[in-house]
């Protein structure tokens, strides 16, 4: 497919690009190839980096409501210009608090057709705790009328899919996908000290919380680091506690010393929209997984084929146990794994159907 010359697209996010996984892995990944394709684009995120690297840190509300206010300003001009582009891409919001007036506007008073995504299970309440206090401004209602006034919407699993069906019927499923040939094309050491590792933001941290009793246990029998990648440090009380800060420039690299990735997530109903992106991650770089048996979890991982499922803490510490001791089961799980990221979730298996929501 090849736009027409001149064609313009605008993406219209939250975040500044490349800072958040959700924007990265689910579609500032496909623009070089859309640029390629003819396409100019527009990359308007809400907030600008000053504003999002404060806004999830503790104190300092005078900065944040300034920030804010700037973003709302940018982004009415950029709506009252909204004409000038030829399509409209809108990734969960187009403002980060606050009720659809930029989509009404986009969609009822310009009457301009636009493409709405989401990863998350984003209509209901998830916020961190420097931010208690706001999260009703986040308006978690208005997800349901930027799905209705959408043309198209596209959501990273089936779980997603089906709410949105409620709204609009035209729904693509297209999963967070990883770039198999550019950016996750290393592979990790077997053969070096076991890493147990996790990576993620502050905000799905908790779910560690549930392995901290798992991992202090096992540090009495096995010599081990358990890594944590994250923008925040967490407190743990763990002497094979190594934290990693969360790095674009070498975020490939601290992912590829991990010998086993873990992903626990409690089963609960926001969990059931999570995309496994986590899982993905690792998979892609050959790291053999234990995750929880939640959501797309299920559909992602196989029992024993391509990785590890684990739901009780004595499941868990056997899981961790099992690949811990035995060098030959990581291989062969984490050599599955990279193969069914490459062939069912990769940006080479997906590009297609991401450059034809722009025909």
């Amino acid at each position: 497919m090849k736009a027409t010359k001149g064609q313009s697209i605008v993406f219209i996010v939250p975040y500044p690009r490349d800072q958040a996984p959700s924007q990265r892995f689910r579609f500032e990944q496909y623009i070089p190839q859309l640029e390629r394709q003819g396409f100019n684009i527009t990359f308007a995120p809400f907030l600008d980096s000053k504003t999002w690297f404060s806004l999830y840190k503790s104190g300092s509300v005078r900065n944040k409501i300034f920030g804010v206010i700037q973003s709302f300003l940018r982004r009415l001009i950029l709506v009252l210009t909204i004409h000038k582009f030829d399509h409209v891409f809108i990734h969960r919001e187009a403002s980060h608090i606050g009720p659809p007036i930029f989509e009404f506007i986009i969609a009822k008073i310009f009457r301009k057709k636009y493409v709405y995504d989401f990863d998350d299970a984003i209509w209901l309440a998830n916020y961190s705790e420097s931010n208690a206090k706001f999260h009703r401004l986040k308006a978690y209602w208005k997800v349901k009328y930027c799905i209705r006034w959408a043309n198209v919407v596209t959501v990273g699993n089936d779980y997603l899919a089906t709410y949105a069906r409620r709204y609009n019927d035209k729904v693509n499923v297209i999963p967070t996908t990883i770039d198999t040939e550019n950016y996750h094309n290393t592979n990790t050491d077997y053969s070096k000290k076991v890493v147990i590792g996790w990576t993620g933001t502050h905000t799905t941290m908790r779910f560690l919380d549930f392995l901290v009793p798992i991992i202090k246990e096992l540090e009495a029998d096995y010599d081990f680091e358990f890594r944590v990648i994250s923008n925040q440090k967490p407190i743990y009380n763990l002497k094979s506690l190594n934290f990693v800060k969360w790095n674009r420039e070498t975020e490939i690299d601290d992912l590829n010393e991990i010998s086993i990735g873990v992903m626990p997530l409690e089963d609960e109903i926001w969990a059931e929209g999570k995309c496994g992106f986590k899982c993905l991650q690792y998979m892609s770089l050959g790291i053999p997984s234990i995750v929880s048996p939640v959501g797309v979890n299920k559909k992602i991982v196989s029992m024993n084929q391509n990785g590890i499922f684990a739901k009780s803490k004595d499941e868990w510490r056997d899981a961790l146990v099992h690949l811990i001791q035995n060098e030959d089961v990581r291989i062969r799980l984490g050599t599955a794994g990279k193969e069914t990221v490459r062939s069912k979730y990769s940006v080479l298996a997906y590009t297609k159907s991401f450059l034809n929501l722009f025909k």
